[in-house]
């Protein structure tokens, strides 16, 4: 093999090892729910969420199992899963999107970075644009992404039975966390 071959096939290499080196991923980030009504507020955790981040592009996923929200009261997490979210038609929610400011992010030095998310959200069969303010923080070469925004229930198609409209409010909360810990 001539050098030029050799050199060429290295640099291909070095490339190709640092597009994948780009994307970092978490198995168990968190997004919990807030929900304040008249009657009674209403919390639910999930720390089984998947996301992944390419940190060149900004491109950003999550999915997440509907199942493992857990609740305080496991009459709420039942509601929740039969009435509500109806996880067995509809097991995931999903965004795909990106970060739109990726390049004022810098990976390799600690920090807090203000950005922009922006995509499309899955839930209940319902696709909706989004657009929410958050932040990268780096430490020690980890990002930790979060972020918190309001949806609306309507706009996922989930029904409030009129019986029980004072003890689910017609909003949201949610927060998203995440560590991108493991690398692509």
């Amino acid at each position: 093999m001539t050098t030029k071959k050799i050199i060429a096939t290295l640099a291909v290499t070095i490339l190709v090892i640092a597009a994948h080196a780009q994307k970092v991923y978490t198995k168990n980030g968190n997004i919990s729910f807030f929900s304040k009504a008249p009657l009674e507020n209403i919390t639910a955790d999930n720390n089984q969420v998947m996301s992944v981040l390419n940190q060149q592009t900004g491109e950003m996923q999550f999915s997440v199992i509907i199942k493992s929200f857990k609740f305080k009261k496991a009459l709420m997490e039942e509601h929740f899963n039969e009435n509500y979210l109806e996880s067995n038609l509809f097991p995931k929610a999903v965004f795909k999107g990106a970060v739109s400011d990726i390049s004022k992010v810098k990976f390799t030095t600690d920090g807090i970075y203000n950005v922009m998310v922006s995509g499309d959200l899955t839930m209940h069969g319902v696709t909706n644009k989004v657009s929410t303010a958050g932040t990268l923080t780096i430490k020690n070469g980890v990002a930790l992404g979060s972020s918190k925004f309001i949806v609306k229930l309507a706009d996922y198609n989930i029904a409030i039975p009129k019986l029980v409209k004072d003890n689910i409010s017609e909003t949201i909360e949610i927060t998203v966390n995440c560590e991108y810990n493991q690398k692509l």
